[in-house]
């Protein structure tokens, strides 16, 4: 097989509908798009939201709060959850991920206060609440804010 051998299945390829080329084209004189119309005219298709003049939706509905710009999004990890890693091991991002207890490597990791902790362990991440960071360091272990 050669580079210019190469070719589509039969049947993937259709020929484009050429309109406006005369009446023996079968696609002439209206050229497809019935007669007289909204539709009809050019630029006569109007944007997904229109509702036929009716006020939309999108704007019928009152907007309330806002997006704040420059929120930092975390993936929160409970406490109980490290309970699966042995004694005296540091705890990374990216252990975190091939665990499974977070989707993401990349992702900011937060260390909650929820549960307890039985085993002491060098926790890496990039925040702790106040009751984590007691707890951890309750059970003989370490924090490292990344």
């Amino acid at each position: 097989m050669r580079l210019e051998e190469l070719a589509p299945p039969e049947g993937a390829r259709h020929h484009l509908k050429r309109v406006g080329r005369g009446i023996g084209s079968g696609h002439g004189k209206t050229a497809g798009r019935g007669h007289k119309g909204q539709k009809a005219r050019s630029g006569g298709a109007k944007g997904a939201m229109f509702e036929g003049g009716q006020m939309p939706l999108v704007r019928r509905v009152p907007k309330r709060g806002f997006t704040n710009r420059f929120r930092e999004d975390f993936a929160e990890v409970k406490l109980a959850d490290l309970n699966r890693f042995e004694e005296g091991a540091q705890v990374s991002p990216e252990d975190l991920r091939k665990s499974g207890i977070i989707k993401r490597a990349s992702d900011r990791v937060k260390i909650l206060g929820n549960g307890e902790i039985t085993r002491p362990l060098t926790v890496r991440a990039h925040a702790f609440t106040r009751s984590a960071r007691e707890k951890i360091e309750q059970a003989g272990g370490k924090v490292e804010v990344i």
